[in-house]
């Protein structure tokens, strides 16, 4: 029996207690003196036909029109005065044996359901034949025992839900048999009762102390005694079916590939599943329920510093019941190993009563060593493994802020190989890659441990060294420079010279800045380069300042003339969907390919990435290498930026108006990026030009990107407001975690070609690229690789499900005007289908 003091409170726990499986059999309420809405809402909820069959007395001060309505409307209900509330106890069993009349009516008329097994223990074979009668006749299995040990034996034998048991019996007393069943593993679960024929109190306490839920008696009528019985089946089907909920959800937990525990608001687990105990080293026969958590894998922080619960953020979550979501920590082992772990905690609450908390977490061990590799390679260059441009700026940045505040003085060697591009475009590029290598090998056997060594991209390279003079610098450059001047190079059985040229800059107090420093060793080696090649050079203020200025005006010079007359060109370089490739082109000996996919690759899956060429009335054309780092020290990049966008989207504006099927990519530097008046230019462009704009592709670095995080942000939201799509170019090469990945919504993601030229050959780059291959679609992205150079490197990517494919094995880059004839080519295709 439960009260409740409002009419509100009731609607709850009797909407609550008919969820669990029926609590109540029957309510009784007082009448309210005055009409409120509480009471309407609770007997239109008594009207319902999932409460139909509760029996309902109502007690009122008075005779009300609204309560004789009320009741007489509803069934298995009575209005009682409070002057006669003692009637209520000879009313109530009189309206169960209503109630239960109904339902056993109901559940006739309702699907079969494995019926409820009854023993009935009697030591009269009159008394056991008639109540099994009556109980098989409602629907019941009854069997019944005419002892006690025969009854125990029956059910520790047989399966049964309910034992009604006599309480004079010759061989012992039925609370004893009452005893000797739950105290048994095997039949604790069975719900007892007792009946006897004569009511005494010391046997009624000793079977209630005994484990019985039930005192029955033989003089009562029939309908009494299966009411009983029906109660007593509503509670046993309630807790099967609450039974069999848990063993479901046990199953879904024991399913679950994460690890899930329990723990409650102490932090002592509840619960832990079987991914858990295997993610942390446990037994399924260990005990650790009932354990502390903390104490048994949480126990540090994320750096392995041992904390007290003050400082455990799980701890206090446990707590104070707060979420978390995907927080990034530490468990451990048993064997005392660590365990990077992503975990979530959800508060656990039961009938709005907070019971402690579920952990969800899951090991990302190999996501930390994948983001550990893509950390270094930010830092390093993956072909030599030396360390990179953008680490190399960073430490001489560094270096030159020690030296202003010291008495030292430091250099910088600038390197460039003289016969790089003879061997490359020669011997192919496996030739030019080994060479890098074996100089990266020969220089760093050179290298004092003060100083650092880096490449700086193609066949440059840098050195700083620290704490040097200027007499033994001169030195030091001749060093690497005579080293290079006697080494040989081999390869397929032929020899090679290498030579090269050194700028050298000196770092002192009146350095002004890192980026001035690296712009003498340049100006230093090109000036060498002009002077007959393998010599070394060091930068002179004044007079190599007015060499260099000459040069890098010359450079500005062409480029505002380029931009006045029109002297930049665009080319394009298709990238390829890699599932319309066939499979006997997959496998070719050479390429490049591109023309005999024509005819298998639909137009409108091939991408065509926009790049741009100087078309110099003497020099002919110029790859933007030569030009671009120019443009970006003259700020001249949006000026650039603005004339390719501004003619590759009326160039795609005409060939749609041809019919044309494709996509164009565009690359955007990391000055745009930031250029809000180019983005509005954009904008125009794509409305007037009336672009079908799902063709449109704008890319950006992903060092750029994240160098500018919240620009990029509003340029990609900008530009897919008009339906334009983004890639993410060079992928892996900048700052390199995934998280930039869920930062950035871009649609493609372009995996960088350092690690894709190496996939035939290093076990390292093939995981890198399978790895950002599958986190990109994850995440819903597609994946391009560039630098596809061979039929190998193909067939790897197709394999790894990479979605594009971009490189001189599939086609090389060709001016945009190739588009046209591919224009007519579809045209004339499709006046032949139609004909």
């Amino acid at each position: 029996m439960e009260v409740e003091l409002d009419f509100e409170s009731a609607v709850i726990r009797i909407r609550t207690g008919s969820e669990d499986g029926g609590a109540f059999d029957a309510v009784v309420a007082g009448w309210p003196d005055h009409a409120i809405p509480e009471t309407d809402v609770f007997c239109a909820m008594l009207e319902k036909p999932a409460y139909a069959t509760l029996a309902v007395i109502v007690l009122s001060h008075e005779s009300e029109s609204a309560v004789s309505d009320w009741v007489e409307r509803r069934p298995h209900t009575a209005c009682l005065l409070w002057g006669d509330y003692e009637k209520s106890t000879d009313l109530l069993p009189a309206l169960l044996v209503e109630t239960n009349k109904a339902q056993r009516k109901r559940a006739s008329s309702t699907p079969a359901v494995q019926p409820i097994r009854v023993l009935f223990v009697d030591d009269s074979k009159t008394v056991r034949v008639k109540y099994q009668r009556l109980l098989t006749a409602n629907g019941y299995h009854a069997e019944s025992a005419a002892s006690v040990g025969e009854g125990f034996d029956m059910a520790v034998a047989t399966q049964f839900d309910i034992a009604i048991i006599d309480y004079f019996m010759p061989d012992a007393t039925g609370d004893v048999l009452c005893q000797r069943l739950r105290d048994n593993e095997s039949t604790a679960s069975i719900t007892t009762a007792i009946i006897t024929g004569t009511y005494l109190d010391k046997a009624i306490k000793e079977s209630l102390e005994a484990g019985a839920v039930e005192c029955m008696f033989k003089n009562e009528s029939d309908d009494l005694f299966l009411t009983r019985v029906d109660a007593m089946s509503r509670h046993i089907r309630a807790h099967k079916s609450i039974e069999k909920e848990r063993k479901r959800l046990g199953g879904i937990l024991r399913s679950v590939g994460e690890g899930v525990y329990g723990v409650d608001s102490s932090g002592h687990i509840s619960f832990i599943n079987p991914a858990g105990r295997r993610i942390l080293g446990y037994e399924p026969e260990e005990r650790i329920i009932g354990k502390s958590a903390m104490a048994l894998f949480h126990f540090t922080d994320e750096a392995g510093n041992p904390i007290d619960e003050e400082r455990c953020f799980l701890q206090k979550t446990y707590a104070g019941g707060e979420p978390v979501q995907a927080r990034e920590t530490v468990f451990w082992h048993k064997s005392g190993a660590q365990i990077p772990v992503e975990c979530t905690v959800y508060p656990l609450t039961i009938e709005e009563k907070r019971e402690g908390s579920v952990v969800a977490f899951r090991d990302i061990s190999e996501r930390k060593l994948l983001e550990e590799e893509l950390r270094w390679q930010a830092g390093h260059d993956v072909l030599t493994k030396l360390f990179n441009r953008r680490y190399f700026e960073e430490q001489l940045m560094q270096e030159v802020e020690r030296v202003k505040r010291s008495n030292e003085t430091s250099a910088l060697l600038y390197l460039d190989l003289d016969r790089f591009k003879y061997i490359n475009d020669t011997a192919g590029h496996a030739a030019g890659d080994r060479l890098l290598v074996e100089i990266a090998q020969q220089m760093t056997q050179r290298l004092r441990k003060s100083d650092l060594l880096a490449r700086l991209g193609g066949d440059e390279f840098a050195i700083i060294l620290r704490n040097v003079s200027k007499k033994s610098v001169y030195l030091v450059a001749d060093d690497y420079r005579e080293m290079l001047d006697h080494y040989m190079f081999v390869f397929s059985g032929k020899q090679y010279k290498v030579n090269g040229t050194i700028g050298i800059a000196m770092i002192d107090r009146d350095a002004l800045s890192a980026s001035e420093i690296l712009a003498n060793a340049d100006i230093a080696c090109h000036i060498a380069k002009g002077e007959g090649r393998n010599r070394s050079h060091l930068f002179i203020p004044g007079n190599d300042n007015k060499q260099a200025m000459d040069k890098d005006l010359g450079w500005s010079s062409r480029l505002h003339n380029a931009l006045e007359y029109d002297y930049l060109a665009l080319h394009v370089q298709p990238i390829i969907p890699v599932e319309h490739i066939p499979s006997v082109l997959m496998s070719a000996t050479e390429g490049p390919i591109y023309h005999r996919l024509l005819t298998v690759v639909p137009q409108e899956t091939q991408i065509n990435e926009v790049l741009l060429r100087l078309d110099d009335p003497e020099w002919g054309i110029v790859f933007p290498g030569a030009f671009l780092p120019t443009a970006e020290r003259f700020n001249m990049m949006d000026r650039i930026d603005g004339w390719v966008i501004n003619a590759a989207l009326k160039k795609l504006a005409s060939l749609q108006a041809q019919g044309y099927k494709g996509t164009f990519t565009i690359n955007l530097s990391g000055q745009t990026i930031t250029n809000m008046g180019l983005i509005e230019e954009i904008e125009t462009l794509v409305i007037d030009l009336t672009i079908d704009s799902s063709k449109v592709i704008f890319e950006i670095t992903e060092t750029s990107a994240v160098s500018n995080l919240v620009s990029a942000n509003e340029l990609i939201t900008r530009l897919n407001a008009l339906g334009c799509r983004f890639a993410l170019d060079d992928f892996g090469s900048g700052f390199s975690s995934f998280s930039h990945l869920k930062n950035l919504p871009v649609d493609f993601v372009k995996i960088d070609g350092l690690f894709v030229r190496g996939v035939a050959d290093d076990p390292g780059d093939r995981a890198i690229v399978q790895s950002i291959n599958d986190i990109a679609h994850s995440l819903g992205k597609m994946t391009v690789a560039e630098y596809v150079e061979d039929a190998e490197i193909l067939q790897f990517l197709y394999e790894s499900g990479v979605n594009y494919v971009q490189g001189h094995f599939l086609a090389k880059p060709m001016d945009i005007s190739n588009i046209d004839s591919q224009v007519n080519f579809e045209s004339k295709d499709d006046c032949q289908s139609s004909a």
